[in-house]
């Protein structure tokens, strides 16, 4: 038998269970940490945008063309999109769960690129991007200016300069998104009238600035092949892109025939701003640069959380010029980190309990010292399997945990009762355990089977239900599995090792044993009257098994439903929608009254972006 090899060798089983513990530890610091496990369906993003053009120009030439095409691509389960009156378009493409985002990528830019050429050429100009989304929102980053020493344009500018592509880089963060961007640009305010009275159209100014506005790459003199004589090459270098309001003044939209000129200061205001006005981000009121930063898929989002927070806490001290700062308004790993706190917590518990249980009825530390240590490996070895799994640590995995302590300890508690029971006989402890584990190796294998049978076909569940229960169902299966294998391995190589017969209890101590044996004799003695009635009465069983039934069936009628269980995050989102043709000011003033009645409870800090 497999177990009188450990027996003889006790350093083996020793080894393994000490190697298959620090694979579990070394596991441990490299498995994601999450809430739930990974039950999102990947999503890829398709976004354009149309400078100018109105949510339904936007929909008839740039939707329906890339709809179009994308519809049906593989693996796809189904897709919806935005357009708006600024311009923009978003497509959101939803795959199948567990498709590989990078492929339905690659799938989704290939039709993408078979619709370009229906675009219009602004669009074409401006690109169509085409990358994988995250729906999980790890935090905001938001910078303000404490004393009022920058604008919404400062703070948006500096944040897409330094701050988002450093962001970006950091482990875990799979995109950063700014609510609002106010990026530079030099805006062109045209006068109709002036341009009426000289003859001029909007297009004559767009053709101007096009043609006057450029890089051009205008060679080299001197450069071969040249004659033997010539001693130096120079690389010519003009005036490139205009970089400040005074040279686009000076564009020329029109030459006249007696040499007077018309530019563009004659017939427009230029300043430099923003691209965009439609979207801004503020800061319990204030003027701020406001950053959603996404989870990358299968990263660890605590390890994420940390390392932003470290690395924003280095660049404010180096980098943040006078009268800026930063806050992380929300943190959605804080919820994680306070849920695996208490099941930790209660995990650490449970053990403690199971414990003192074992020691109370197996009534000696020897006996109780051996699945007390049993039940730490075989709880810490699971964790070995979860990165070959593909799974995460969370509180379902956690919660499975708890629930496998009672099971894990069972087998080492069957090994040790028969070793005791053959050592009471007069055996010596390794002939007693070699006694023992004749008899008990099946039922220590049969018990293992039928717990794994019982859990396991959960793991054929479908869809996003069957994702979320299969982690908790594989847990408790592998945990049940490494019990029994340090039950033929470990517990029988500690029980030849330390199990001494033993001595009557004395003191409070052997009078607590009697008494609990005493009162455990007579519950067992009246537990097996009670059974020997419902036997003989076959009939009130059937009818106290269907009357349960029935209770369990009413109760679960009147139970609220739910796919997962509702707790609170530690945030609150709101959105506040006004008649499309609402004024920006009525937008204002209706976002200033909501942010008066947030503003009015205490400890809260809240981000509004205003659209």
């Amino acid at each position: 038998m497999i177990s009188d090899l450990f027996i003889d060798r006790p350093r083996l089983s020793i080894v393994i269970s000490v190697v298959l513990t620090l694979a579990g530890l070394i596991a441990i610091t490299q498995i994601p940490v999450a809430q739930f496990p990974d039950i999102v369906p990947p999503q890829v993003s398709v976004s354009a945008n149309y400078p100018g053009a109105s949510a339904a120009v936007v929909e008839s030439t740039v939707a329906q063309p890339l709809e179009a095409k994308v519809n049906g691509v593989d693996k796809m389960l189904y897709m919806k999109s935005s357009s708006t009156n600024n311009g923009s378009y978003t497509l959101t493409v939803t795959f199948d769960l567990g498709t590989d985002p990078d492929i339905n990528t690659v799938n989704v830019q290939n039709r993408v690129n078979q619709a370009t050429a229906q675009l219009p050429e602004e669009v074409k100009r401006q690109g169509v991007t085409v990358k994988k989304k995250s729906s999980a929102m790890l935090q905001i980053v938001a910078l303000y200016s404490p004393k009022g020493s920058y604008d919404a344009l400062f703070l948006s500018n500096y944040a897409n300069i330094n701050l988002m592509d450093t962001l970006a880089r950091v482990p875990g963060v799979g995109e950063v998104f700014q609510f609002g961007p106010l990026d530079y640009s030099m805006r062109i305010w045209l006068s109709s009238e002036r341009l009426t009275a000289l003859g001029l159209t909007p297009s004559d100014v767009i053709a101007a600035i096009q043609g006057q506005n450029v890089q051009a790459a205008v060679g080299r003199i001197g450069s071969q092949p040249m004659t033997p004589d010539n001693q130096f090459q120079i690389t010519l270098q003009t005036q490139g892109r205009l970089t400040d309001t005074a040279e686009f003044e000076d564009i020329v939209v029109r030459a006249n025939p007696d040499g007077s000129m018309v530019r563009l200061k004659d017939v427009a205001r230029i300043e430099l701003g923003s691209q965009t006005y439609s979207l801004t981000g503020r800061l319990n009121g204030k003027p701020s640069a406001v950053l959603a930063l996404y989870q990358l898929p299968g990263t660890n989002a605590i390890a994420a959380v940390d390392g932003v927070k470290k690395l924003m806490a280095q660049v404010k001290t180096t980098s943040f010029p006078p009268d800026m700062a930063y806050t992380i308004p929300l943190d959605t790993t804080q919820s994680v980190r306070e849920g695996i706190k208490e099941i930790v917590k209660t995990l650490y518990e449970a053990l403690i309990l199971v414990i003192i249980v074992v020691f109370i009825f197996l009534q000696g530390w020897r006996a109780t010292l051996i699945p007390a240590l049993a039940v730490p490996v075989s709880l810490v070895g699971t964790f070995a399997m979860f990165p070959l799994l593909g799974f995460s640590i969370n509180t379902i995995a956690l919660m499975g945990m708890v629930l496998a302590i009672g099971l894990v300890v069972d087998d080492a508690i069957v090994v040790v009762e028969a070793v005791e029971h053959h050592i009471e006989h007069g055996l010596s402890p390794k002939e007693a355990t070699l006694k023992a584990m004749e008899e008990v190796s099946g039922p220590v294998i049969a018990i293992a089977l039928v717990l794994t049978a019982v859990f396991l076909p959960t793991i054929f569940i479908p869809g996003i239900t069957g994702k979320l229960y299969q982690q908790f169902a594989v847990t408790i299966a592998i945990s049940v599995i490494i019990s029994a294998f340090n039950a033929l391995t470990l517990s029988p190589a500690l029980s030849a090792l330390i199990l001494k017969p033993k001595k009557q209890a004395r003191g409070p101590l052997g009078a607590f044993y009697r008494w609990f044996n005493n009162m455990f004799g007579r519950a067992t003695n009246g537990y097996v009257k009670l059974s020997g009635f419902f036997i003989r009465k076959f009939v009130i069983s059937l009818i106290l098994l269907a009357v349960m039934t029935g209770a369990i069936g009413v109760m679960g009628k009147f139970v609220p439903g739910g796919f997962l269980p509702e707790e609170d995050q530690g945030y609150l989102y709101a959105g506040l929608q006004l008649p499309d043709a609402a004024s920006l000011q009525r937008t204002n003033a209706a976002c200033a009254a909501a942010e008066k009645i947030i503003m009015e409870t205490p400890g809260v800090e809240y981000v509004t972006t205003v659209s």
